[in-house]
């Protein structure tokens, strides 16, 4: 075990006797939401998974340590630092742990400490993805290289409604990851079920996800695997309304010269005002939905 990974022990308790185990990011706790919501959405999804028959494993790095699995305290901290807690992705886990600091994981972060700890399934609520405009910024996000590379399945409800969802998939489709549509054979645009793209494969069990996921294993194929859920229909906003606030968005972040890291966090706040609290809304319920999707998944990969 890498001597800077810290599992849980009802995690590595789980993972030692084949139970199934879901992995869960930080990044949506420390800078997806305010204090104390992010905190209750947290442990509402790790009590999701586990109603579902899986064990949660909220994965972050905490005074240096790479975490896979936090408790209710550790949550909290998370949850009352917010923002100040950094963002970490690849390039940062050298230097967070170096200096003993805390980082809160991204989806590309998530899978890697998840792929060190052997949990499998992994439940998010969007991944990052080709930005506008990256003909000229090459803001391209760190998730579509690991999804190339690691091997988790993430489960999510489709690339963030604020990226260029069509150069996403080329993108995908260049590094060999599948693109697997659950119960659809649209791709999904997280606040929004439908986007007008396509997904490569459409799969309607978590029995099925589980057996196209240890196929592309005994193939030995190098990555990953994204299913993307839809959001739930009673909680997807109109496309109309999701696309006006994007948009509005978008304008204000190149007026603004907002750009990196910081794109993503300005953009979905911006959302999220634009709206009037409704995108946060649907945010939290297409994770829950995730997370459900990912227990199954996890438990039909232990059969």
């Amino acid at each position: 075990m890498n001597k800077y990974l810290s599992i849980s022990p009802e995690v590595e308790e789980a993972l030692r006797n084949h139970q199934p185990v879901v992995a869960l990011e930080s990044t949506i706790i420390s800078h997806g939401m305010p204090y104390p919501q992010n905190v209750e959405t947290a442990l509402r999804v790790e009590q999701t998974i586990r109603d579902h028959g899986a064990v949660p494993a909220t994965i972050a790095i905490i005074g240096g340590r790479l975490k896979a699995g936090c408790t209710p305290e550790e949550i909290e901290y998370l949850g009352k630092k917010g923002p100040a807690v950094t963002k970490a992705s690849r390039r940062d886990l050298p230097v967070l742990i170096a200096r003993g600091e805390d980082g809160a994981t991204t989806v590309t972060t998530t899978m890697i400490i998840a792929a060190m700890a052997g949990i499998q399934v992994f439940a998010t609520g969007g991944i990052g993805g080709v930005h506008h405009h990256a003909q000229q910024t090459f803001d391209i996000s760190a998730d579509l290289e690991e999804l190339a590379q690691t091997p988790v399945m993430v489960i999510c409800a489709g690339p963030k409604g604020i990226l260029d969802l069509g150069l996403t998939l080329e993108y995908l489709e260049t590094k060999g990851v599948p693109v697997i549509g659950y119960q659809t054979d649209e791709l999904p645009a997280f606040y929004t079920r439908h986007s007008g793209f396509e997904v490569d494969y459409r799969l309607d069990t978590p029995q099925e996800l589980a057996a196209a996921f240890r196929a592309k294993q005994a193939l030995g194929l190098r990555g990953g695997m994204l299913v993307n859920n839809p959001i739930p229909e009673e909680y997807s906003m109109p496309a109309d309304v999701i696309n006006f606030a994007i948009n509005m968005a978008l304008r204000e972040a190149e007026e603004k010269g907002v750009h990196g890291k910081q794109c993503t966090p300005f953009l979905l706040e911006r959302v999220k005002d634009i709206t009037g609290g409704d995108s946060l809304a649907a945010n939290i319920q297409l994770v829950l939905n995730n997370a459900r999707l990912a227990a199954m998944t996890a438990a039909a990969m232990c059969v």
